[in-house]
């Protein structure tokens, strides 16, 4: 049974059938001048009620990669959490594309702390020709430690990063689960709360492999179609991309699905406490942190349980504690996850610790 990644989980039924429509529509116009790409690109727009440049790939990393590196000279500085993807889990790829310095910022639960990041970019040697200069924010909503930003905790970080003159990015990998958490609306929880240029992730949550890097002002946009050609991550049949989004986005699939690998976190995690385990943080989507002894997350992996051990013991949630035979583990719940997953894995945890 695996709780290992959203990543492992398949495509939902109604993007596998956009998708092979498609493919026996017959041959299209490539590198996205076809219907499907322009359909979807407007789909986007209402989506987030406003005019939006849309640029589709098929990796996560390339989005947030391309998408820093429009927007950040190689001489700036880009401010993250020092456990966003961007910063531990991309192979340095956003430095790679724009030139640029990675700056991590603390906080509890892998959200910025406010105070933080302004002592962070009031440190910065402004003018100093020895010195990267502040140029982007960069926000994940989920967080690596599955906890969900606000609308009103994202609009004081953007309002903090404009009065410093930096552009702000939001790593939207989760961003459907962190709207089902929120019940926010997709424009309250980017533009509106400040945001400039996001990566809007449909992969983790029921497509094949569907990505879209998007601009909140087209005018930023000038010119990222040759980034992102100069990158590689033009697609020929961009078509079969965008159908994915376009079915992904239609009557509010997007939703159904987060919403379904949100209730089975939650049964995860309120069973994980009745068991008498504490979470590292609140699991506000789709993943779930317990800490666990090693020993006994051991015997569960070897029992054919397939989840990760994970990082994080300098930014525990208040009230959280991790002791030397411990060990925070994540388990993430998918729109697959069925409920006799969930009960099954706790009937197996409750067996482990009963032979303990």
């Amino acid at each position: 049974m695996s709780f290992a990644s959203d990543n492992w989980a398949g495509a939902s039924t109604p993007v596998i059938n956009a998708v092979s429509a498609a493919m026996q529509a017959g041959p299209a116009t490539a590198y996205g001048a076809d219907e499907w790409t322009g359909r979807a690109e407007q789909s986007i727009s209402a989506f987030f009620e406003r005019d939006c440049a849309v640029f589709f790939m098929t990796s996560g990393t390339a989005a947030n990669a391309l998408a820093l590196a429009h927007v950040t000279p190689p001489w700036g500085t880009i401010y993250a959490h020092e456990m966003a993807h961007v910063a531990t889990s991309e192979c340095g790829a956003p430095e790679f594309y724009s030139g640029a310095k990675l700056h991590g910022v603390a906080g509890a639960g892998a959200k910025i702390a406010p105070q933080a990041l302004d002592a962070a970019i009031s440190r910065a040697r402004r003018g100093d020709a020895h010195s990267t200069q502040p140029a982007t924010l960069s926000l994940t909503n989920l967080t690596e430690c599955g906890t969900c930003y606000t609308p009103a905790e994202i609009t004081a970080l953007a309002a903090l990063a404009h009065a410093h003159h930096l552009t702000v990015h939001l790593d939207g990998a989760r961003f459907a689960n962190a709207l089902v958490s929120t019940n926010a609306s997709p424009a309250a929880m980017t533009w509106q709360a400040g945001v400039d240029v996001m990566s809007l992730g449909a992969t983790k949550n029921g497509a094949m492999a569907a990505e879209a890097v998007v601009f909140f002002d087209p005018a930023r946009a000038s010119d990222f179609l040759y980034r992102r050609m100069r990158g590689g991550h033009l697609l020929s049949k961009m078509r079969f991309v965008a159908a994915q989004v376009e079915a992904w986005l239609k009557d509010d699939h997007w939703r159904d699905l987060a919403a379904h690998a949100n209730a089975m976190a939650k049964r995860l995690a309120d069973g994980l406490v009745t068991s008498g385990l504490m979470l590292a943080w609140p699991a506000d989507g789709n993943e779930v942190f317990p800490i666990m002894p090693m020993a006994l997350a051991d015997h569960l992996r070897q029992s054919g349980h397939v989840f990760y051990p994970w990082p994080g013991a300098s930014s525990l949630a208040a009230g959280a504690s991790l002791k030397p035979h411990e060990e925070i583990s994540r388990l993430i719940c998918s729109f697959q996850t069925k409920v006799t997953d969930v009960d099954d894995f706790l009937a197996a945890l409750a067996t482990a610790r009963r032979q303990a």
